[in-house]
């Protein structure tokens, strides 16, 4: 140990000495040994970008999944719900949109890979299709007991709902009826609203029609907005469904307004029915 200590001086004395010998530009570091820091922050965001976790939130189309929940909350909000209820409405609504979502993209991962889809974890082989078919089992264990506690019947439709959006992924969604489920699934959330409670017990009582009947129809708004993304691949596929049909007649673009114009419609429809008549009947 009383070498060691000795010699450390000797080292550092002659590092510095040739350092002062050597010219001013040659200590210089070179441009090569100075790191490149955006390089550096690309670097860090890819890693999270391909971090599991962040991954699964992309599967489970945040967006619309993140929408939906708001719309749901408002109307739970409008209805006079307490906000422990609606908290738990927005809870649930986010776990099955986010197992809706992550059934769609294992559904469709052949298909997102033929046409080279960006943003598909599961296609381009960044997530697992088994460890994504584990969360959509965990999501599905979570949501049940998630439904119930908002009352047994309101439960029962949120719970079909998702059954029936599960269905539209894999029937009737290449046809001319291929909107028939998305309204059948929105047409069960008036329910859910209506009859919801808390800690298990059913409050309120069954929707006023009109609400069930806006409901269906948002729905099918919905289902062109939704599918207005994938219009050319689904064409090439040789896909039939309306939004497709009514996609080659007027254009995407035109398409797109006509949806959102139909939606602003709906839902002010639902706005005054619920000023009018209110959620229950």
């Amino acid at each position: 140990m009383a070498n060691a200590s000795q010699s450390a001086p000797k080292t550092i004395f002659t590092v510095s000495s040739h350092a002062q010998d050597q010219d001013p530009e040659e200590t210089q570091p070179s441009a090569s040994a100075v790191p490149d820091a955006p390089a550096s922050s690309q670097s860090v965001m890819d890693k999270i970008g391909n971090w599991a976790p962040f991954l699964l939130i992309r599967t489970t189309h945040p967006r619309q999944a993140v929408l939906t929940a708001i719309g749901l909350s408002v109307a739970a909000v409008l209805a006079g719900l307490t906000t422990r209820e609606v908290t738990l409405i927005a809870v649930t609504v986010l776990v099955g949109q986010a197992v809706l979502g992550w059934h769609n993209d294992l559904v469709d991962q052949v298909v997102d890979r033929r046409h080279g889809r960006e943003g598909k974890p599961i296609s381009d082989g960044r997530l697992e299709a088994g460890g994504v078919w584990f969360a959509l089992c965990c999501g599905v264990l979570l949501v049940i007991p998630l439904s119930v506690t908002s009352g047994t019947v309101a439960g029962l439709f949120y719970l079909g709902s998702l059954v029936i959006g599960m269905l539209a992924n894999v029937l009737l969604r290449k046809g001319l009826f291929s909107w028939v489920l998305w309204a059948a699934a929105f047409a069960c959330y008036p329910a859910y609203i209506s009859y919801a409670g808390w800690a298990g017990e059913t409050a309120g009582g069954p929707p006023h029609w009109a609400m069930v009947a806006l409901a269906a129809a948002l729905g099918v708004g919905v289902h062109f907005l939704a599918a207005l993304w994938g219009l050319v691949a689904d064409n090439e596929d040789g896909w039939t469904y309306l939004p497709l049909k009514a996609g080659l007649k007027l254009g995407a673009g035109k398409l797109l307004v006509v949806t959102l114009v139909y939606i602003a419609v709906v839902i002010g429809a639902m706005l005054y029915a619920a000023s009018a008549v209110g959620l229950r009947a």
